[in-house]
């Protein structure tokens, strides 16, 4: 912790110090990468969760506040970022990430314990939005303590090379969230999935956490950061200093308005969106979104690497712009190629490709009443299946009349895909990947270049969690209400309106950026 740290690293030859980076790498990746996964499985059961802690009797009423949970846990990643950035450039880097992944596991882990909303009410939806608050509150700390020590220990020319390794977290997080969860359905009956095995993901993350924590304690603190504090040049006030100093204040918000707001809402459009677009829009079966997501995350992973290291030679300015720019550009046909993939009004029904069953039980509330389901499937001739329920209210007398009408059935659909629309989806959504590794891949690098140590991990916190937090945090809540209204309102392209979203955040952060931000890379705070 003191200057000759700093001293024995600088004397390091180029062999030992990749060496040691790829030591810090390694422990700093795997916190943060267990703390996205932790973040993750709530987003990627969202369906689920949905009938867990909300109420059952509108289904999309409970997503919309599913996803809204969702979204508070990263509309607070910003007081996050304030609270443990403060102790970071305070106290140091290490301590303070130690902190949030052990804010972050438990928070986790007591997800999978709460009682559904069937056993004890609205204190689910309560007790699920605090430990969510908690969960973005240590997200918030964790991303800006690993970027900044990873980069305080690269070398100044290689640091979006260095970096980009921390960018593949998040995407490896989501990635292995995908994973533990299909295996957990694969392994479970659907059944038992529904009624206890969608907690299994949360109850793991509680030993990756032991693990994480045992390497990360073992960690020294960063070089520079070492440097500082024994010469006595750390931030008695990191807050007043970041944003209540005009000129670093100027940079904070060229930094979030310039940069990370676009970033935020492509990313989450690349990854997020695309899940809740396949699953509520298409209708596609959760398993094959499952799969189809973690294939093209597994392809498009190595592109943060490369993109970090192409900022590296040509700027990161360059690398960002140019993936904002060909988002918004490709995003509504690349959307409209997804919907139309599965259209079944241009796809030909197999002979005896239709079969049909009826079930029938007692209403729960209603002694008199059954619910008949209606069982559909319809197999076309290109592989494509599609399972059809509709449950009606069937009285001694025949259906349930409400003012003066059968009422109306409650429908189900869900989509199994062909191999060959399949294959086709995941190429559609590694594109989208792409998309999310050239702005995402230089962005630890540019955020931590731009602001002195002493404040540096405070000062980068705030615009990337805003950005990601709440710009693209925001994104699968917005863009699903603007598809449902789109709907009602009876556009033709419906499913489209929820990309106006991304592409007007993502346009005006191009148009900033462009304007604004240099595209040579700035070393000179170190």
């Amino acid at each position: 912790m003191s200057e000759k740290h700093y001293e024995s690293y600088e004397n390091m030859t180029d062999r030992q110090k990749n060496r040691t980076i790829w030591s810090v790498i390694t422990a700093s990746s795997l916190g943060t990468l267990i703390e996205w996964y932790d973040f993750y499985i709530f987003g990627s059961l969202a369906i689920v969760l949905a009938t867990k802690f909300f109420p059952a009797d509108n289904p999309t009423a409970a997503f919309l506040s599913t996803l809204a949970t969702f979204a508070a846990g990263f509309v607070v990643r910003p007081f996050g970022a304030l609270f443990f950035g403060r102790l970071g450039d305070l106290i140091g880097r290490k301590y303070t990430f130690l902190v949030t992944l052990l804010i972050m596991g438990f928070s986790t882990f007591l997800i999978g314990c709460i009682p559904s909303y069937e056993t004890i009410g609205f204190m689910a939806p309560v007790l699920v939005l605090i430990l969510r608050l908690l969960q973005g509150l240590a997200l918030g700390g964790e991303y800006g303590g690993a970027a900044t020590y990873v980069a305080e220990y690269a070398q100044p020319h290689r640091r979006g090379y260095w970096t980009s390794w921390i960018q593949t977290t998040a995407t490896a997080g989501l990635f292995i969230s995908l994973i533990v969860i299909l295996i957990t359905r694969k392994t479970l009956s659907p059944e038992d999935f529904d009624t206890w095995g969608w907690r299994v993901p949360f109850w793991i993350s509680i030993l990756m956490v032991g693990v994480s924590y045992i390497i990360r304690k073992n960690m020294k603190e960063s070089p520079l950061f070492a440097k500082a504090k024994s010469e006595g040049k750390t931030s008695k006030n990191p807050l007043k200093e970041s944003f209540g100093n005009k000129f670093n204040f100027k940079f904070v918000l060229l930094a979030l308005f310039g940069a990370a707001m676009g970033q935020g809402v492509i990313w989450y459009t690349g990854q997020f969106y695309a899940m809740s677009f396949l699953q509520k829009v298409m209708n596609v079966e959760s398993s094959q979104v499952d799969l189809l997501m973690a294939t093209a995350l597994l392809l498009g992973t190595p592109f943060f690497v490369f993109f970090g290291w192409l900022s590296d030679k040509i700027g990161r300015k360059a690398v960002m712009m140019t993936g904002m720019l060909v988002a918004i550009l490709t995003y509504r046909p690349i959307y409209d190629s997804m919907f139309k993939s599965v259209n079944l009004e241009n796809k030909t029904v197999a002979a005896n490709g239709i079969t049909e069953k009826r079930t029938a039980k007692i209403h729960n509330d209603i002694a008199t009443d059954s619910l008949v389901t209606i069982h559909k499937e319809i197999l076309f001739t290109d592989g494509t299946l599609v399972k059809k329920d509709s449950i009606v209210h069937w009285s001694p007398t025949g259906p349930v009349m409400k003012d003066g009408k059968a009422e109306e059935a409650k429908v189900s659909q869900t989509v199994k895909l062909s191999d060959d629309t399949k294959w086709y989806l995941v190429f559609l959504v590694f594109i989208q990947v792409i998309f999310v590794t050239m702005v995402y891949g230089p962005i630890a690098a540019f955020l931590v270049e731009m602001f002195p140590v002493r404040i540096r991990y405070t000062s980068m916190s705030l615009p990337y969690h805003i950005g990601n937090g709440v710009f693209g945090g925001l994104l699968p809540a917005v863009a699903t209400y603007l598809v449902t209204t789109g709907k009602e309102a009876g556009h033709a392209t419906w499913y489209l309106e929820g990309l106006w979203y991304p592409i007007g955040v993502a346009a005006v952060c191009l148009l900033i950026g462009l304007i604004y931000l240099k595209n040579k890379n700035n070393n000179l705070h170190d």
